[in-house]
């Protein structure tokens, strides 16, 4: 017998379908190819969960989605004791990769109707009478099962190079950098002060010919743990910003490979030239550096910019976006652009299907989207939420 329905990654959108489609008495497998999900949240240490809020003015954070999206803020507060913080115009909820791993642990063990396939990559997809047949391959073996309805929340629509179907991809010098993210001990407490000291130094180095020029973007944040801290860097992806391909595997070596470098000549030098950074060492490495724009689908209608910067709505909407569009088209930092009201845009239902092809859902960052709009919806609070949609839209066909 095929399974109800198979999701193909286990980022924030493809734990939310999962246990969205569990909890609703449907059999569901989530396939993941690392061992822990979370994705960028866990594997690239990307520790912030933003876009779960509302825009608003005045201060105070209002949860935007109800159900997955609103849980998994408020498991992770009781997990970290830190609440949503006020960034500038926008409210973000901090979070610790180690507790995101756990909590995405036992909500899977919580649900019988959920089989996790960690380890496990999609190798071969067909479409057969009434169902997905599917081919997942482990270091031991191959094997393939059936399912009756699939979610693709694989952050760069996998499925569509198995099924030879169009998607979008944005031009290489246009596409958002990548980031990377890695582990500190360094000073007690990273205070603004701080930072701005610790920003001052590194221009001075640079200026110097100490350390290269990419350090420049180098920005650090505390986890609430005394001495532990976060650091993320934007890299070019490549020689010049026109070879960026973030689907090939030489590509992304290189990014790897730079990212490790640049982040350790930047604490060694920390750590011997300035006295709060004195006995600063690097403590963890991500799996993966964060990309935050490839392949996206092309579903049954496209939501843009324009719909984010006049906060549209649709009859059909499943969710709403409501971080701004974050353009991080350059090293140089994110370039925020906000709707024109600080109200939200929907997310219509018919960009998490993609056009002709039954019982193929979409979620993520990876949903029918044009650059502009993925700017907003690939933050991790909203791919929840659309997570959170196609599962529900693949219920509703079984």
């Amino acid at each position: 017998m095929p399974i109800d329905i198979a999701i193909l990654g286990g980022g924030s959108a493809g734990l939310a379908a999962a246990i969205t489609a569990a909890r609703a008495g449907a059999t569901t497998l989530l396939i993941e190819r690392y061992g822990y999900l979370g994705g960028m949240g866990t594997a690239s240490l990307v520790h912030t969960f933003c876009g779960l809020y509302l825009l608003r003015e005045e201060p105070g954070a209002v949860l935007a989605n109800p159900g997955f999206p609103t849980e998994i803020a408020e498991r992770m507060i009781a997990a970290t004791g830190i609440g949503p913080q006020r960034m500038g115009r926008v409210d973000v909820l901090p979070q610790n990769p180690i507790e995101f791993v756990r909590i995405a642990d036992e909500l899977c063990a919580a649900e019988p109707n959920l089989t996790l396939a960690l380890h496990s990559e999609m190798t071969d997809l067909t479409h057969v009478p009434d169902a997905w047949q599917i081919t997942l391959s482990t270091r031991s073996q191959q094997r393939t099962l059936h399912a009756r309805k699939l979610i693709d929340a694989s952050g760069d629509a996998v499925t569509a190079s198995f099924l030879s179907k169009p998607t979008e991809i944005t031009q290489p010098a246009q596409l958002q950098r990548p980031a990377y993210l890695f582990g500190i001990h360094g000073p007690n407490h990273l205070d603004d002060a701080t930072r701005l000291h610790t920003a001052g130094l590194l221009v001075s180095a640079v200026r110097s010919g100490q350390l290269p020029p990419a350090i420049l973007g180098l920005t650090f944040r505390s986890t609430g743990t005394p001495h532990q801290h976060f650091a993320s860097l934007d890299l070019t992806g490549g020689e010049t910003t026109a070879h960026y391909n973030p689907l090939d595997p030489d590509c992304l070596t290189a990014l790897e490979i730079q990212g490790r470098q640049l982040a350790t000549q930047a604490i060694r030098w920390l750590a011997a030239n300035d006295p709060i950074w004195h006995h600063a060492t690097l403590t963890q490495w991500p799996i993966r550096a964060g990309v935050r724009e490839s392949r996206r689908w092309i579903g049954q209608s496209i939501l843009t910019g324009d719909d984010l910067l006049n906060s549209r709505r649709f009859p059909d909407e499943v969710a709403l976006a409501t971080w701004p569009m974050e353009f991080r088209e350059t090293t140089k930092g994110p370039k925020l652009r906000f709707p024109t009201t600080p109200t939200p845009c929907g997310i219509p239902a018919s960009c998490l299907i993609p056009k002709g092809i039954p019982n193929l859902f979409t979620a993520g960052r990876c949903i029918s989207a044009d650059h502009d709009a993925q700017a907003s919806i690939r933050v991790m609070g909203t791919c929840f939420a659309t997570g959170q949609a196609a599962a529900n839209l693949a219920l509703a066909s079984l």
